[in-house]
């Protein structure tokens, strides 16, 4: 049976290894704690979903630079245009791209008087037909779509009618159904949107923001010089209409630029590259201060065993078998451990706020920790069970000679 106190007293005889090694596991315990935190949260907020149906939905620039083209009517006939192509599902112009990094937003007043008003959170704003939810590919989960005679062209104060997404109706109207309600894009009573429909889920073009999920399409068709269209599309169509869609565009009028052919599902890989850049590089960090540790606690107990040889082949001529060595050395790597992973996880809390302080990031959860801990120890046994191994095939006679 092993005695704790006496292996913690062989410990203590040569107390530098031991406590640089608590020092590592500490530090180690520390860091891949919140280095494992960091990389969970960044993995969580690539894998939201945006509502859309980003494989089919792709965008382009349509730039009209001849001040003759009549854009009242040309983009309107465009738009048709596309629509009939083989392949296309539906499409629209849009005053912004779901995770594009750019577009509309703002918040608006919501109240039955004047007194009583107050302001929402900031929203997204697409601008678009009765053709947005279906060129988008969300689900309408309540109310209805536009009418086309709802559609109005030109400024974007002419909204009336708008559909909301239904985080944006969480957050603004509670458990009340949003559909009916009014919302002013001034002040309380000023240019009144009245809400027809809710979607279920629609990001705006910011992953950074707080209220990424918060969206609004308001029923107003922007027409200018310099155009944003979006176009659904059937599956493995994608690169035959980027050679159709310009020719065709060209040639109905050619003095203009159409561009930036790009799928929602590439800006996505574009505005989570520093995301995901950041949680390969604290993933690579992680592995390394585990096998730095794993590679220390091994040297460790190979350097205790060269010069514990004499000891080891004692203890076997005592009657010590195999497996009693072999316990030896592991119980003196858990004693290490837990008591680095105790403080290193005091130490990862701490480190946890001052990074919720500074960096604005969520509260460390104690799962991580604990959970470093317990890997801390698995991992060290491992590096531990080989050269305890050898340790434990010592003989006495081996023990004898080098006296």
């Amino acid at each position: 049976m092993l005695h704790i106190k006496p292996i913690i007293n062989t410990l203590m005889r040569s107390k530098s290894g031991p406590i640089l090694l608590l020092i590592q596991i500490i530090l180690s315990v520390a860091i891949v704690a919140n280095a494992s935190f960091i990389i969970g949260e960044r993995l969580a907020l690539m894998d939201r979903e945006s509502g859309t149906e980003e494989e089919q939905v792709f965008n382009f620039l349509l730039y009209a630079f001849d001040s003759g083209i009549d854009i009242e009517s040309q983009i309107p006939r465009d738009i048709r245009a596309i629509r009939e192509l083989p392949g296309v599902i539906d499409a629209t112009t849009t005053s912004m791209v779901p995770l594009s990094g750019g577009g509309w937003s703002s918040g608006y007043t919501i109240g039955d008087s004047e007194e009583t008003a107050k302001d929402t959170e900031n929203t997204a704003i697409y601008y678009g037909d009765d053709h947005m939810v279906n060129t988008l590919g969300v689900d309408l989960i309540e109310g209805r779509n536009f009418y086309e005679t709802e559609v109005l062209t030109g400024s974007p104060d002419l909204a009336t009618h708008g559909i909301v997404s239904k985080a944006f109706a969480k957050k603004t109207w509670g458990d009340e159904s949003a559909i009916g309600q009014i919302m002013y894009a001034g002040g309380w009573g000023d240019k009144p949107i009245q809400i027809i429909g809710v979607v279920d889920k629609l990001q705006g073009a910011w992953v950074n923001s707080s209220y990424l999920d918060n969206s609004v399409i308001l029923n107003v068709r922007l027409v200018n010089m310099f155009s944003k269209v979006l176009v659904r599309v059937e599956v493995g169509t994608l690169a035959q209409l980027k050679q159709v869609i310009p020719a065709m565009l060209h040639k109905d009028e050619p003095n203009r630029v159409i561009e930036d052919f790009t799928l929602i599902s590439e800006h996505r890989k574009r505005v989570y590259r520093n995301h995901e850049l950041m949680a390969t590089v604290l993933s690579m960090m992680v592995i390394l201060l585990l096998l730095i540790t794993s590679l220390g606690l091994a040297g460790m107990v190979m350097f205790n065993i060269e010069r514990r040889t004499k000891q080891i082949g004692t203890r076997r001529a005592l009657g010590a078998k195999r497996r009693d060595i072999i316990s030896l050395f592991l119980v003196e790597n858990y004693i290490i451990c837990i008591v680095g992973g105790i403080i290193g996880g005091l130490v990862a809390v701490q480190l946890g706020q001052q990074l919720m302080t500074f960096y604005s990031l969520p509260k460390l959860e104690l799962i991580y920790p604990i959970v470093t801990v317990a890997g801390m120890m698995v991992l060290t046994t491992i590096a531990v069970i080989l050269p305890a191994r050898k340790a434990a095939s010592i003989s006495p006679a081996t023990a004898t000679r080098s006296v």
